[in-house]
């Protein structure tokens, strides 16, 4: 199958993009698949142009690397999402590449033949509307008026493609499945979960690097380190973790912030709570076990998350985790054996008790955090890919 794929950029350093490479990866390897990447960055990815040997049916990954446009994310996705359409033109008109299907990780395009959704900003943008944000963290008048625009655009372009019965669409998550019915009546989504790679993150993984890590970010033996990975932290819920921090002044609790965000707020606000001196933040990178093997508690009370990788990595880990039910990961879960669920992302004392209870209960800790890894088992990189070349035949057998 020749597959064209189209997607801003591909690194391991981000969610969707890390589950885009592995599944890119397995299609090109395990199901002979060319496939032509049209993105702008490409980092952590096997590139190998397909075998010219028809004896070999060896597929491969070619790079058609587009130009970006410095600015405003607005007029970047603007200039992303017409460039993007404008060479694979160029590549059919004049190069005589064709392709048999077209597959988009998100709304990068309006003529995909297979989305995989792992974002709703129709969801994102109502949060950002009706729920309350500290005072430090609202954005000023400029700031708030791109992202404004900004999310008009996207979720009028999530309106107009997802609302396509044409377009078959595949969610990382029953929660998000059960989203594109609610706003766009769509009935037939397929779920495919995200995977976890169990070879890279395990146990024994986490704890061979254990004491380097600790070491590394200055965390003391008895301190209880908790952990938090992503990029937007208002919606993962770190101004929640940051006040159960505060409740829990009586334990020898420091936090773990890794991911990309605009930090000097989140400092700010950390130190009116008096927490600053407890927290540390680290930027996004590549090898993130580090962050799991420093770590003793991964919490993410998330207002909302399609799936939700990090948590899945973390339980990979043996690590206990919280999250909440507005992660997509949480269907997974089994609510006090392998995970603990909040209901409410927002509750405090709940998140405050949960800690506690972890903390003063060892063998909890580590009965929970194997039940994760055992759990986590099953989710496998390989079943995505699998789920998704099933999908694929589908539909091209369909068009």
């Amino acid at each position: 199958m020749r597959l064209a794929v189209v997607s801003p950029f591909v690194d391991r350093r981000h969610g969707t993009e890390r589950a885009l490479a592995e599944l890119l990866e397995r299609l090109a390897r395990d199901y002979h698949c060319e496939i032509h990447l049209y993105s702008q960055r490409v980092e952590d990815l096997s590139l190998q142009p397909p075998s010219s040997d028809p004896q070999k049916k060896a597929g491969g990954i070619i790079w058609h690397k587009l130009p970006s446009l410095p600015g405003p994310h607005l007029l970047q996705f603007l200039f992303w999402f017409y460039a993007n359409r404008f060479y694979r033109w160029f590549d059919r008109a004049f190069r005589s590449i064709s392709f048999d299907l077209l597959l988009s990780p998100g709304i990068n395009c309006s003529d995909a033949d297979v989305i995989v959704v792992h974002a709703l900003f129709h969801r994102l943008r109502e949060i950002s509307l009706k729920a309350p944000t500290p005072s430090l963290l609202k954005p000023n008048f400029f700031r708030k008026l791109h992202r404004n625009l900004y999310y008009a655009l996207l979720t009028r372009l999530e309106k107009r493609i997802y609302s396509n019965p044409r377009v078959v669409l595949a969610a990382v998550s029953s929660r998000t499945a059960s989203l594109l019915e609610t706003y766009f009546h769509r009935q037939n989504v397929v779920v495919i979960p995200n995977g976890v790679d169990t070879s890279q993150f395990s146990p024994s993984a986490r704890l061979a690097r254990r004491d380097a890590a600790r070491a590394q970010w200055g965390f003391q033996p008895g301190e209880m380190v908790l952990l938090l990975v992503g990029n937007d932290w208002a919606t993962k819920g770190l101004a929640t973790i940051l006040e159960a921090l505060k409740e829990l002044s009586d334990t020898r609790a420091r936090l773990l912030i890794v991911g990309g965000d605009l930090v000097s707020p989140w400092r700010e606000l950390a130190q009116r709570m008096g927490v600053l001196n407890r927290c540390v933040w680290e930027s996004a990178c590549p090898d993130i076990l580090n962050a799991y093997a420093a770590a003793d508690l991964y919490v993410s009370p998330s207002r909302e998350d399609s799936f939700g990788m990090p948590v899945a990595e973390a339980m990979a880990c043996g690590l206990p985790v919280i999250t909440s039910a507005f992660a997509g990961v949480s269907s997974l879960l089994h609510d006090g054996a392998d995970g603990f669920i909040l209901p409410d992302p927002r509750h405090v004392k709940t998140l405050a008790d949960l800690i506690r209870r972890l903390r003063d209960q060892p063998e909890l800790r580590t009965r929970m955090g194997q039940s994760a890894a055992d759990a986590a088992r099953h989710w496998t990189w390989d079943g995505n890919a699998a789920a998704v070349w099933q999908l694929l035949q589908r539909t091209l057998k369909a068009k």
